[in-house]
């Protein structure tokens, strides 16, 4: 019987799933899915046990609430304490064809789907961080990249714009939005608006990339009543702590400045050593 369980997702629209990590302490770089595998094999190392199941709800039981009840779609597990580390989803540009054409062309990972695009002319919606990094990853395979961003600058960090920029093949379309993408099968294009002038376009693609940003993954802890920002961040304290006992956040689901790997994993220690302390109390009052 296990006194906690940590709920993990790996999202690939977050740093640690991305192509390339360069801000990791100990690496130069490392691909961000190999960091993910050592965590898991160090974990394991050290006896966690890991469960690759899908979690749909947490809520407390007992009284005062002390056990903590995580449901999936195989089992219940009943825990005195629960970490969530659920990073978040995608955000999409909702916009028609989009649904149709997902997994026929349109993509939310680079990582995961780039070497199917092998000498396609792609798009690439965003500005931040990760569109410029994906964008970047993309030119392994593609034969042009097109970055499409709705403002006149970008908001990535000057190392990953200076990569971009660099490439032979990237290049950028500014204050441009999708407003359709087209293809019947497959993706074989999207129509563009031009946010300044108004004038729309066709631009021939084989495949649409969105890296728009991404909503925390927290709506499995609504049952709990934890708080949470108006974009759907867990609200916690300095030990990570959601307000409700037992109940803890770290990570891209929470509240917070930065959205590192490098803060993700600073504050799943602190989670880790305030539910230890947490469930000592419980046990020895």
């Amino acid at each position: 019987q296990k006194t906690a369980y940590e709920i993990y997702q790996c999202d690939w629209s977050s740093d640690v799933c991305s192509s390339d990590l360069e801000d990791y302490p100990g690496f130069l770089s490392i691909e961000g899915s190999e960091l993910a595998r050592l965590m898991q094999e160090q974990a394991e190392h050290f006896g966690a046990e890991i469960a690759m199941e899908d979690v749909t709800s947490v809520r407390s039981e007992g009284p005062g609430g002390i056990v903590k009840v995580v449901e999936t779609f195989d089992r219940t597990y009943r825990a005195k304490a629960v970490i969530l580390t659920a990073g978040g989803s995608p955000v999409k540009l909702d916009v028609p064809g989009e649904e149709r054409l997902n997994a026929r062309g349109v993509s939310y990972c680079a990582v995961c789907d780039g070497p199917f695009f092998n000498g396609r002319v792609l798009a690439v919606v965003g500005g931040g961080d990760a569109a410029v990094e994906e964008a970047t990853y993309l030119t392994k395979y593609a034969s042009k990249v097109i970055l499409i961003h709705r403002r006149d600058q970008l908001r990535a960090q000057k190392i990953l714009q200076d990569r971009y920029f660099a490439n032979p093949k990237a290049s950028v379309l500014w204050n441009s939005v999708i407003e359709e993408i087209t293809g019947d099968n497959s993706v074989d294009g999207v129509r563009i608006r031009n946010v300044v002038t108004g004038q729309t376009s066709s631009v021939q693609v084989g495949g649409v990339f969105v890296f728009i940003g991404f909503k925390p993954n927290g709506d499995i802890l609504a049952d709990t009543g934890v708080t949470r920002d108006h974009g759907g961040h867990i609200v916690t304290n300095a030990n990570m702590e959601t307000g409700v006992p037992g109940i803890y956040a770290a990570g891209d689901v929470r509240a917070q400045l930065a959205r590192q790997v490098t803060t993700a994993v600073g504050d799943a220690t602190t989670a880790a050593l305030a539910a230890e302390k947490y469930i000592e109390a419980l046990t020895h009052p």
